[in-house]
Parts: structure tokens; C-alpha cells; sequence
């Protein structure tokens, strides 16, 4: 049950400027998820791809040999490359056989969950050949014609009681370099799984009202609970 995880970050970012060195909590934002990363009983190493050398030289002298540095190359660089083009790049590098994908935009994913999730990844290998983080929504949806997606306006269930469905959160992939390469080069395989996330712990970081929120969490996060 050992693997790599996997931390893509580029140096610039249209959304929120210079997001992966923005201070988070009185450290840059990307911190927190390579601690989180670096204390799971699972992950032998962190390989950080990046095209900027503030990441790179901040995380060697931060981390030292805990992490591992990959250069970025310019064709695989810039805001409209496909995340699965990078994780190729890396998984061609790499000698591993199971890996994690996560963000830096995830600063309240806890360690626990990570391993938890690592844990049902393995548990059910014989099943699933890819696992990945969602976040559970129970409310009434409607498509942009205003059309009822999820529910019946006339019969009014109550919220909690509608069919549950599953939001992407991009907190984590979890694969084996053959699933990666049988789905033609998708973190999600031909038979993926989903892991539920605890609504909190898996704000993931977008827009600058995203990082004002995450913030606030993790200043307070002894206040509350983080449950799966």
C-alpha cells in the first residue's frame, strides 16, 4: 500500500495571481496540502511539477529531499494544457506503480482522510481501478431553461430526502500507472469509484472568495470537526 503523490503547480494563475506562493494561514497557500501529503503513512515520495523556480527553490529549501522537484517543459506549460498531459509527463518519469493526484488549492484536506481514502483505494483493487474525491449535494437543481434536473417541483420532497448526487471535488485521483494508460491517459479509470469528502475539508480553491473561505477554516479548524 505504498505510492507516489503527484502535486502539479504552475507559477502563474488567472483567478487568484501568484495563488500557489499567496499567504495562506502565514505560509504559502501550497504548504498545507505538502504537509498533509508528506504525514500519510502511505506516500513514499511528493513529486512537485512546476514551471516556476519560486516553487521549486522554496520547496528544496522547506522540504529538502522529502519532496522531488520535476521541471516543467514549455509544451506541457500554460493555462489550457489538460492536467492529465501532466500527469503523463510525470508517470513516464517515474518508476512508481500507484499514485495520488491532489492540488495545492486543497489546504484543508487532512492526512487522515488521505490515508483513509489510500485505504478503501486498496481494499478494493479487484473492483475499481481508480478512486476519486466527491462531495455529497442534496438540493434542488435546475438546468439553465429553468427545467427540474433532480427532483419533481409538484411533489416538494424535502432536501434531504432527494436522491443524493455527487459533485467532483478535485481534491484527489487515485490510480495505477495502467488504469492511467487503459482510459487513454485519464487520472479516472475505465472502472473509478468515488470517495466522499467532508464538505468543509473539501473547499477547493478557484475564485479569491475561495481563498478568503479556506482561510478562515484552517485558521479556525480546531473549532470544528472534519469528518468523512
Amino acid at each position: 500500500m505504498r505510492l507516489i503523490a503527484l502535486l502539479p503547480m504552475k507559477g502563474n494563475s488567472e483567478r487568484v495571481p501568484n495563488k500557489n506562493m499567496k499567504n495562506f494561514d502565514g505560509e504559502p497557500l501550497y504548504h498545507a496540502i505538502t504537509k498533509s501529503l508528506l504525514a500519510s503513512k502511505y506516500i513514499e515520495s511528493v513529486v512537485i511539477n512546476t514551471d516556476s523556480q519560486i516553487i521549486a527553490k522554496d520547496a528544496k529549501e522547506l522540504f529538502c529531499n522529502k519532496i522531488i522537484i520535476t521541471d516543467r517543459p514549455m509544451e506541457i506549460q500554460g493555462d489550457f494544457v489538460s492536467m492529465n498531459d501532466i500527469i503523463a509527463y510525470d508517470l513516464n518519469k517515474l518508476d512508481g506503480k500507484y499514485f495520488i493526484q491532489t492540488h495545492s488549492t486543497n489546504p484543508l484536506l487532512r492526512t487522515e482522510t488521505i490515508d483513509k481514502a489510500i485505504e478503501f483505494f486498496f481494499d478494493n483493487l479487484e473492483e475499481f481501478d481508480s478512486v476519486f474525491g466527491v462531495t455529497k449535494v442534496q438540493t434542488r437543481f435546475y438546468d439553465k431553461d429553468a427545467n427540474p434536473i433532480n427532483h419533481n417541483p409538484e411533489e416538494l420532497l424535502r432536501t434531504q430526502d432527494l436522491e443524493p448526487m455527487y459533485e467532483e471535488n478535485s481534491n484527489f485521483y487515485i490510480f495505477s500507472k495502467e488504469s492511467f494508460k487503459n482510459s487513454g491517459n485519464k487520472r479516472i479509470g475505465l472502472k473509478p469509484q468515488i470517495f466522499e469528502v467532508n464538505k468543509l475539508e473539501a473547499v477547493d480553491i478557484d475564485e479569491p472568495e475561495d481563498f478568503k473561505l479556506a482561510e478562515l477554516l484552517h485558521i479556525h479548524k480546531d473549532n470544528h470537526e472534519l469528518k468523512t
